[in-house]
């Protein structure tokens, strides 16, 4: 793991996910930029000192030194932002998988010269875009290929927080203290760059559908901060289907509100974040049906992406679990299906997302294509 040290949210996700899938066992890494304080994570976890490193270099150097049964054979990297593209192309120059959180890189051009190496190395990259990894969306994914909705009429999808408002309506030096609104370390965005970029991936997971252009209005809340902490983005898949993605990280009381919907001729399916195990279908001739996790009527998918019998809730952490999953068959080269883990393309294709938001809003909000 390189990143995710002491007190780090994400890194612990990551590991608690890998252990609840039981495919991984963490060995080593570099937990932290300071050195005394990635030896001291290390210690805490039971990780044998010899193999936490003070950088991506020397990690690299005596991992390849190691004969190849031994050496790490996945990294994960859950380090800010800026530090995705520069660490994922070293271990994958090296012959490293990788599982990456989101977003895959700072720039579009930086995000098609992984998608390069992965395929040229031949390697696994899974992108943590961990919603992807709930039953309920694999279920609403799996119904939506089958034709339950007819032909799809309209696609929205918000992401609602409200955690930054703390930060922004403190002192100066706290808005110019959190990496989050620093383009050197966050890139071009906040808010669609953070959490946007969830709704648009979750979208074309659920859909199978490609945006092909965007209308952005972003807002950046208060004076002295650089980048959007809010926005609406009408999105269009062709003449006749268009959506929105909505997301703010200002919504006061909010905490994680994600929802997606897709509107068809014959039903609607509708699944909110916070109450995972419910999948709503609407219709207009029959009673409103609700799919949930562990039933012998879910697609496979759903069914195998539960880990608990009916009625034992499960969340974030079994979601990561199911990426961990499909990204260890990938690994060693057993079967899996299309969706069990984001890859390396919805990377490319969230990049140019956030950066079509971007260009849209900057340009006096008109459509720019992706």
């Amino acid at each position: 793991m390189i990143g995710g040290g002491i007190g780090a949210f994400i890194g612990d996700a990551h590991r608690r996910a890998s252990r609840i899938c039981n495919d991984y066992e963490l060995v080593g890494g570099v937990f932290d930029i300071d050195y005394e304080k990635s030896k001291e994570f290390a210690v805490n976890q039971g990780i044998d000192l010899k193999r936490v490193y003070k950088s991506v270099d020397a990690l690299i150097k005596a991992e390849l030194a190691l004969p190849a049964g031994e050496r790490m054979e996945a990294v994960a990297i859950v380090t800010p932002n800026a530090l995705h593209y520069p660490f994922a192309k070293k271990l994958l120059s090296n012959g490293f998988h990788l599982i990456c959180e989101k977003p895959m890189t700072l720039t579009v051009k930086e995000a098609l010269d992984l998608e390069k190496l992965v395929a040229k190395n031949k390697l696994t990259f899974a992108l943590t875009h961990t919603y992807t990894g709930y039953p309920m969306v694999r279920q609403m994914r799996d119904l939506i290929a089958k034709g339950v909705l007819g032909t799809i009429q309209r696609i929205d999808a918000q992401y609602y927080q409200g955690w930054i408002n703390a930060i922004i309506y403190g002192t100066g030096s706290r808005i110019t203290g959190v990496w989050r609104l620093d383009p050197k370390h966050a890139g071009v965005s906040s808010c669609m760059g953070d959490i946007g970029v969830h709704a648009f991936n979750l979208i074309e997971y659920t859909t199978g559908l490609e945006v092909k252009e965007v209308l952005a209005d972003l807002n950046n809340v208060k004076d002295g901060v650089k980048l959007d902490l809010d926005g609406t983005v009408l999105i269009r898949f062709n003449k006749k289907l268009k959506g929105v993605i909505r997301a703010s990280q200002v919504c006061a009381g909010l905490e994680n509100d994600i929802i997606i919907a897709v509107y068809g001729s014959k039903g609607s399916l509708r699944w909110h974040q916070e109450e995972p195990n419910f999948l709503y279908l609407y219709s207009d001739s029959e009673p409103t049906k609700v799919y949930k996790p562990a039933h012998g009527y879910n697609e496979k998918a759903a069914e195998e992406g539960h880990t608990m019998p009916a009625g034992h809730p499960e969340g974030i952490y079994e979601a990561l679990a199911n990426i961990y999953k499909g990204a260890a068959k990938s690994i060693r080269k057993e079967k899996f299906k299309p969706g069990e883990f984001p890859t390396v393309h919805d990377g490319v294709r969230g990049m140019k997302f956030i950066h079509a938001a971007v260009n849209s809003n900057a340009k006096g909000n008109v459509w720019t294509k992706l």
